[in-house]
């Protein structure tokens, strides 16, 4: 039986909950309006109870000392701005909260540029595979690839009307490098050491990639692939591990790149933990001041009350064992012109509206797919963070990441399959990258690696 970890009750919207270290839990314990004996009480609640302590004993840590007064002040009212007042709140058995908010009242919305926005429910059309009656649907295939879901679903739902946010406390701010940067990508500070007609902004920095991705002369209006999901390594607390879709536009030398981001991500720093989460970023001045991740910020509209951002994806792929992916869909609506996300099959999840773009309020000029890692060179020598399985690319399937299927969506919303990549990599000893072509699989490559070993020092 699904056990929620607060129900709203009656027509208050008042929550009750207990505190502990600057921590808030749901009170499992509040307003449950029990007229039973004392003891059939105690039975009904003492599963809530076991699942309260582990939860307590997991998430509750001491805040750092010394956190100034005015430091955790800033804290608590920016906690105040993005975790917002909830329907009901589910505690999912890894850990996290998931509060369902109303829709109209979730973070995106207080967004400037988003003042008069109106809420699109749908996109005005889904893209469609040349060639074909449907969408096709890559979600299955005679090599046992399995869907990948999320853990809070163990445990419920979020009703009509919400969105589940995942909750955010001040341990994961104290985490971030101040309060500024919590929730953003580091921002390159460093001459590109590639051709600028290569992958992102933020190459340098100690940000690695193995990569394919189209030319940039083209325009583009979205982008499709299927990943498989694994729990890499990550060895520092400030480097992660991703793998993802980069939907971008502008000029990669300079301060104007928009780029619109997903898939999925090991990040200690921004999570607490080393599970994969579904996440999302975006930025119009190449990751300076504008965007976040996820919905750490204004900006992304989610539409959907049964995938949280955020939050981890399990079950998770196996060495020698089953593969489970994820398929993310990015395309730009052919009429509003706002950014969609799909995941899985064809679950729309919301979307970035046009309104915070420049260059991607027309277009894309230029698609990634790939994993990158952050190599913070601990102990003066090539981190050990996996990218994707930890396996290079040629131990293929069941040991290697992939990307498989790749598409883009082209100027008449139709999805096509990618027949030229290119693949880059900057260190193949530490992360490598190698495409193929077959008929199930379309375009598709394998990535990744161990990171530090004797040819990567």
């Amino acid at each position: 039986m699904a056990l929620e970890a607060m129900v709203s009750q009656g027509r208050s919207s008042k929550r009750e909950t207990i505190t502990k270290s600057n921590t808030t839990v749901p009170c499992f314990m509040c307003s449950m309006g029990y007229t039973s004996s004392l003891s059939s009480m105690l039975l009904l609640l003492l599963p809530a109870l076991l699942l309260a302590l582990s939860f307590l004993a997991s998430r509750v840590t001491a805040i750092p000392d010394p956190v100034s007064t005015l430091k955790m002040e800033r804290i608590n009212r920016h906690l105040d701005k993005i975790n917002r007042p909830a329907v009901k709140s589910i505690l999912s058995p890894d850990g996290d909260i998931i509060d369902c908010v109303l829709r109209n009242k979730q973070p995106a919305l207080d967004h400037p540029l988003l003042k008069d926005h109106k809420i699109q429910r749908q996109p005005s059309q889904i893209p469609s595979f040349k060639g074909e009656k449907n969408q096709r649907n890559y979600t299955t295939s005679n090599m046992g690839q399995q869907r990948a879901w999320q853990t809070w679903h163990h445990v419920g739902y979020c009703p009509r009307g919400t969105v589940p946010i995942r909750r955010n406390s001040v341990q994961d701010v104290l985490r971030a490098k101040s309060l500024f940067h919590y929730g953003k990508k580091q921002v390159n500070t460093v001459p590109l050491a590639r051709s600028v007609e290569a992958p992102d902004v933020v190459s340098g920095n100690g940000h690695e990639h193995a990569i394919a991705y189209t030319g940039s002369k083209q325009e583009v209006y979205g982008a499709k692939a299927t990943i498989n999901v694994w729990d890499p390594s990550v060895v520092s607390e400030n480097e992660f591990s991703l793998s993802q879709v980069w939907i971008l536009s502008g000029s990669f030398d300079g301060s104007d790149l928009n780029s619109i981001e997903a898939g999925w991500q090991v990040s200690p720093e921004l999570y607490g933990d080393s599970r994969p989460r579904l996440f999302t970023y975006w930025t119009s001045d190449a990751y300076q001041a504008t965007g976040c991740y996820n919905l750490l910020c204004e900006g992304f509209i989610q539409t959907n009350r049964q995938i949280a951002i955020g939050a981890a994806i399990s079950p998770v792929s196996a060495s020698n064992g089953d593969q489970y992916d994820i398929t993310i869909l990015i395309w730009k609506d052919p009429t509003v012109g706002n950014w969609w996300l799909s995941f899985g099959d064809n679950r729309l999840v919301g979307y970035w509206p046009a309104e915070l773009f420049t260059h991607l309020s027309n277009h894309a000029n230029m698609v990634e797919w790939g994993g990158e890692v952050v190599n913070m060179h601990p102990n003066g020598a090539h981190t050990s963070t996996q990218m994707g399985s930890g396996h290079f690319a040629s131990d293929g399937f069941r040991k290697a990441s992939y990307f498989r299927n790749l598409e883009v969506v082209d100027s008449d919303n139709s999805l096509t399959a990618v027949q030229d990549i290119a693949t880059l990599a900057e260190n193949t000893n530490c992360y490598n990258i190698q495409s193929y072509k077959s008929t199930e699989w379309g375009t598709y490559f394998y990535y990744g690696g161990p990171g530090h070993n004797d040819l990567c020092p």
